[in-house]
């Protein structure tokens, strides 16, 4: 890595929690993924894509919830195809209102994409579709209690606190583990894949 930042381990090197000290925290996890070099980051997203096919080979579903990556996160393209390519139906999320749990569409690689008004690429022919029984969640952060930092929205934790929940694997990077407390609307994950665990 080419950062000299570092994300303090200790609870006590934190901020007081509140609402300034996880945005702060999030421009902290922010400054270290965009600092991660590209050889380094095409090598643990290989890692990563390794581990999410081992991962749904040894607890295979008929249909994964995915994610288009955006501002630095793992691009999981390659191990999406090879799901594919062993028979997962694969689904984008969606958002259809701001205030809302996500909703998902059906989803072919290759096929014809459209930035929605969030700028998430999303398929141009929506076809929206049941919640599916395995999700793939993009995590700016995760701490020792499987608990995410993402940007804020709330778009995972109201469609977590949906009924029936999904099985939940977290994505991210090794070095962007915290610690920071969780809320009440927070819901952990059931497990964080990175590059160097599965």
């Amino acid at each position: 890595m080419t950062s000299q930042l570092r994300i303090p381990r200790n609870p006590a090197e934190l901020p007081a929690s509140g609402p300034q000290s996880k945005a702060d925290l999030r421009r902290q996890l922010l400054a270290e993924r965009r600092a991660i070099d590209a050889a380094t980051r095409a090598q643990w997203d290989a890692d990563i894509c390794r581990h999410i096919v081992q991962w749904w080979q040894a607890n295979p579903v008929h249909t994964v919830g995915v994610y288009w990556p955006l501002r630095d996160e793992p691009d999981l393209h390659p191990a999406y195809a090879e799901l594919a390519r062993l028979g997962a139906r694969l689904l984008l999320p969606v958002v259809i209102q701001k205030a809302a749990p996500l909703e998902f569409a059906a989803w072919q690689i290759g096929e014809a994409m459209v930035k929605d008004g969030m700028g998430v690429a999303v398929p141009a022919e929506l076809r929206l579709e049941a919640y599916p029984p395995a999700l793939l969640v993009p995590c700016l952060g995760y701490n020792s209690g499987a608990f995410r930092l993402g940007y804020g929205g709330g778009f995972y934790d109201r469609t977590l606190a949906k009924a029936p929940r999904p099985a939940t694997v977290g994505i991210a990077y090794s070095c962007l583990a915290a610690e920071f407390g969780s809320d009440n609307h927070d819901i952990a994950l059931d497990r964080i894949i990175t590059e160097v665990q599965a």
